[in-house]
């Protein structure tokens, strides 16, 4: 994830580079576009300075399957007293379920916990359509709940996928996250040699 972020980040500050804008917005000075400049030349091939170790995956522990049992449980409890309808599966169903709860505000940025539970019904959906399984996944950044295809290395962070868009502002639809994670994870397997 460190290598994908540099990469993100050079993307970033060099478009701010040819804007000539700070992320603040205001305009750089000489000296900050000579930093700039010698930054991304010390990110380039950083690839290979910051690969990170292999990812360990297993299966969920007892434990992860109970948090996540009493995640789904208390998210049904607060659609069905406040709106009346119940999560089953259905793709399209439960997508307008999930964004109901956010556009009713029943569920707010603040709610952490809350998001995180959306998370794990909006990765059930992704495990029954894209053939995917729960695992834990960890690195040197932490231990995930995550989604895997197979036994390949395609993963798939569910959990954090609204929370961290409503904590940062961001109100991108639970279905066009949902679609656009879909349409990854179709790319990224169709890639895969035949299993």
């Amino acid at each position: 994830m460190t290598t994908l972020w540099v990469k993100m980040n050079r993307k970033v500050l060099l478009s701010h580079r040819i804007k000539g804008l700070t992320t603040e917005g205001h305009y750089m000075r000489a000296h900050n576009i000579i930093r700039l400049t010698l930054l991304l030349l010390l990110c380039r091939g950083s690839d290979e300075i910051m690969a990170q170790a292999p990812a360990h995956m297993s299966d969920l522990t007892p434990i992860d399957l109970q948090f996540m049992t009493q995640q789904r449980t208390a998210l049904q409890d607060l659609a069905m007293a406040n709106l009346g309808r119940r999560f089953n599966g259905d793709l399209n169903r439960d997508l307008e379920l999930l964004q109901a709860l956010l556009d009713k505000q029943l569920v707010r940025p603040d709610q952490v916990r809350e998001l995180q539970a959306m998370g794990a019904i909006l990765g059930d959906l992704f495990a029954a359509e894209l053939d995917m399984h729960w695992i834990i996944y960890k690195d040197d950044i932490g231990r995930s709940r995550a989604l895997r295809y197979q036994q390949s290395e395609v993963v798939l962070f569910p959990i954090t996928m609204i929370a961290r868009r409503r904590e940062a502002g961001n109100k991108t639809s639970v279905a066009e996250i949902y679609q656009k994670a879909s349409a990854s994870i179709a790319k990224r397997t169709l890639a895969l040699p035949y299993q």
